[in-house]
This record gives structure tokens, C-alpha cells and sequence, in this order.
């Protein structure tokens, strides 16, 4: 796994690192099984008091690997998966992940944030990014939705209709126009820098309060997550089988396609 993600723990905080750089940190099915064992690592880890998530190479993470993922149906059949409808699949867990683990998550962002990559980053208690940063909730373009539980986020942080706007799209916006929305924390031309000022305010403080602190907000800021992650799965399971996704393929590719009639929505 560490060809997909590196972690290094220095004095309680843990550097997590998307470490496919040649791939511009595109995620193929290695990395969300890297992903989650790292969050699994951490999670049994109680000396980890903090977490700075960041991508290595020019990008933070352009997306999913679409080639990868998709060149074999047992793969996303795998990702989409559940036992339970409202717990979390594996592609949901690289973002709720984050937010479970009792300790502030820091994403730090810069170059291109699409489409999972910035669900990726959505999980994180907290994003830093540099301004000229380039966001997108790609899926759309693809004829999809958000399917990696970033939607819990998008509806805390945005506006309805922002995040509406967004997730139907696939509109690119920079770093100051994310930050202007709430889509990110805080802009910094030095985001790592930033990032490292702000958790040792945070590992400055008791590790007990922290962790109920953040258990208070996600459980209790927004009621129901699990009823979101069922309805999302669910949602694109059907999208995915439906001739109108193919479509939407196609004219990404450069083909000029007309879309079917809707579906029973």
C-alpha cells in the first residue's frame, strides 16, 4: 500500500500522503484499499493527536481513475457494496473515514481537487488550500453524482443551492472562490505551513476535549448521515446501469451524443 499512500507520525501528528503522484493521485481500487487501512491504522493509534492530509506531485488528487476502476465491473460492484444501507461503502469511507477518527483532520490542497479527490478532502475536519487551487465536483461531467460521502460535507458547508449548483456542473471554481463559498477554510500561498501552525494550537490542547468536541459536531450538527449515504449509493446505482451515464461518457470524451428521457426520479 505504501505505493498509494505514505504515513509518517512525527510527535503525535500523523502526515498522510497520497503518494501516486505519476497518476496526479488519480484513485484506482489500490488506493481506497490503502486509504482506509491507513485510517484504520491511525484509528487504533490513541498517542495520534492530529492529522495533516496532503498530496504529493502537482496535484492534491485529480480524481477518480476512472481507466483503472472501471476496466473490471467486480471492482465498482466491490466499492459500492454494503451490508447495511446507512453505513458507509468503500467508497464512502475515504471520506467518512476522516471524520470518524477522534482526532481534527487537516486537508492541505493545492493544484486539482476533483471530483473524489475533493470528496477525499471534504472528510477532513478542516481544508487549507492556495489560492489558485482548482475544485470541482467532477462527477457530473461523467453523468454522475457524488458517491464517496461527500455530500454529508457539501450540506454542512454550503449553501443548498450552492452545493446544488455544484454537484450538478461540475463547475471548476479556484481556491478564493471555494473559500468565498466555505467550500475550504482558509487560503495560503504556504498551505502546509499553515496547516502545521494549526494543529499544534490543536495538540496544545487536551486530546479528551478535542475528540468530544468533534464527536459532538458530526454526530450531532446534522442529523442522519447514514440516511444520506443509503439514499446516495442507491441513487447511483441506478444512474450507473441507466443508458443516459453512457451518454454522458461519451460526450466527455468528445462524441456529440443527445441525452435520452429522464427517469423515473
Amino acid at each position: 500500500m505504501e505505493s498509494r499512500v505514505s504515513c509518517e507520525i512525527e510527535a503525535g501528528v500523523a502526515y498522510v500522503r497520497l503518494a501516486r503522484e505519476e497518476k496526479h493521485n488519480a484513485i484506482d481500487f489500490k488506493m481506497f484499499q490503502a486509504i482506509i487501512a491507513v485510517q484504520k491504522q491511525l484509528r487504533r493509534q490513541r498517542g495520534v493527536r492530529g492529522v495533516i492530509l496532503s498530496g504529493n506531485g502537482v496535484d492534491f488528487c485529480s480524481g477518480l481513475d476512472t481507466r483503472s476502476v472501471f476496466s473490471k465491473p467486480t471492482l465498482a460492484m466491490r466499492l459500492l457494496w454494503k451490508w447495511w444501507p446507512g453505513q458507509a461503502n468503500m467508497a464512502q469511507k475515504v471520506c467518512t473515514g476522516w471524520r470518524d477518527l477522534p482526532v481534527p483532520v487537516i486537508a492541505v490542497l493545492h493544484g486539482r481537487i476533483w471530483g473524489g479527490g475533493l470528496q477525499i478532502a471534504l472528510g477532513a475536519d478542516f481544508r487549507i488550500a492556495t489560492p489558485d487551487a482548482d475544485l470541482s465536483v467532477m462527477e457530473a461531467r461523467w453523468g454522475l453524482i457524488p458517491d464517496m460521502g461527500g455530500n454529508l460535507a457539501l450540506r454542512e458547508q454550503l449553501r443548498q443551492d450552492q452545493a446544488m449548483w455544484l454537484a450538478m456542473t461540475a463547475e471548476q471554481i479556484d481556491g478564493r472562490k471555494a473559500h468565498e463559498l466555505g467550500l475550504v477554510t482558509e487560503l495560503s500561498e504556504e498551505p502546509m505551513e499553515l496547516a502545521q501552525t494549526w494543529m499544534a494550537q490543536l495538540v496544545s490542547r487536551s486530546p479528551d476535549a478535542v475528540a468530544a468536541t468533534k464527536r459532538l459536531f458530526r454526530r450531532h450538527g446534522v442529523p442522519r448521515p447514514g440516511a444520506m449515504l443509503a439514499a446516495e449509493t442507491l441513487s447511483q446505482c441506478r444512474i450507473i446501469v441507466g443508458r443516459n451515464r453512457k451518454i454522458a461518457t461519451s460526450k466527455a470524451l468528445g462524441n456529440d451524443r443527445e441525452y435520452g428521457p429522464r427517469g423515473r426520479w
